[in-house]
């Protein structure tokens, strides 16, 4: 388990490297074939994504509660709430982050923070009404472990990157489409060259960033759900908790598709019915629910599977 954690930081800082690589050869691209200049698109490039990651780094925990209409409880409020985000913490080794009620019947869960000091967890009242307190943990068990293993840092900055990347190609677009391939006429044939390469990168750069985004969210899902058990000791748990998520109709209201990747399940249920590939924010819950039955029966080779 720790090995494999390891592994998954290991690649989360290849994978912002190339995504950085991705974003700097993008900007120069477009930067040049707009003005001529290479390197003004490399400094609008970064001046985007910097501005961008300092905004979501020190602001997008509350940006997301805040979206989610996330209200900050007390133990008092929620005695047995607060009993088991401590007793989670303990397990994880974690400050115990602070905890937030999202008042909505349907059951979902997420968390947030840059770190596990600046961490937050949010349950809607649909999911305390429903869980018994070993499905609560398991619930509370995931979401502690995305803190443990860094994952809300790596979407943020992940996120960003897709983001810069999306901003700097439907601004390229935009300016093509109105005529301002036409009007720099100047670069001879490398300009031609670099506007159809731009064009290229444009269309497809943005598809391709939110297809890799999506892949290491659904891995993250997965890894989350053998962490849960490793602090928990109860597959049982969370196969329990995701299977009532699961087969409950009602529609998280609050949530978005900017934030719909923060939640243990698909909180927008028509996209969880009917979106099956590459585009999926979270891996299919049936696939993840069978994996914990096989922990809980001891099938061999179950952990390596999550």
């Amino acid at each position: 388990m720790y090995e494999q954690i390891s592994k998954n930081k290991r690649l989360s800082y290849v994978l912002i490297v190339v995504m950085t690589a991705f974003l700097i050869v993008f900007g120069f691209s477009i930067g040049y074939a707009a003005t001529g200049v290479g390197w003004f698109g490399i400094v609008i490039a970064v001046a985007i994504a910097v501005a961008m990651t300092l905004t979501s780094y020190y602001k997008g925990d509350k940006i997301a509660l805040a979206t989610s209409h996330a209200r900050q409880v007390t133990h008092d409020e929620a005695p047995q709430l607060f009993n088991v985000v401590e007793e989670m913490a303990i397990a994880s080794g974690n400050p115990v982050p602070a905890v937030y009620i999202i008042d909505d019947s349907a059951p979902n869960a997420f968390a947030t923070g840059r770190n596990p000091e600046k961490s937050s967890i949010a349950v809607t009242q649909g999911l305390l009404d429903m869980m018994n307190r070993d499905e609560l943990q398991g619930v509370i068990a995931h979401e502690m472990s995305h803190v443990r293993n860094y994952d809300i840092l790596f979407a943020t900055l992940v996120g960003v990157m897709v983001g810069a990347i999306a901003l700097m190609a439907d601004f390229f677009l935009r300016w093509s489409f109105f005529g301002g391939s036409r009007r720099n006429n100047n670069n001879g044939i490398l300009g031609v060259i670099m506007l159809v390469v731009a064009l290229v990168l444009a269309i497809l750069a943005p598809i391709a960033a939110r297809m890799v985004q999506l892949a290491i969210s659904r891995k993250r899902e997965y890894l989350a759900d053998a962490s849960a058990v490793e602090l928990t000791r109860n597959p049982d748990g969370l196969a329990n908790a995701l299977q009532k998520i699961d087969s409950d109709p009602e529609v998280l209201e609050v949530a978005n598709r900017a934030t719909a990747h923060l939640y243990i399940a698909q909180p927008i249920k028509k996209f969880e019915k009917k979106s099956r590939g590459l585009f999926d924010t979270h891996p299919p819950i049936q696939e993840r629910i069978a994996i914990l039955r096989a922990m809980a029966s001891g099938s061999a080779g179950a952990a390596d599977q999550a």
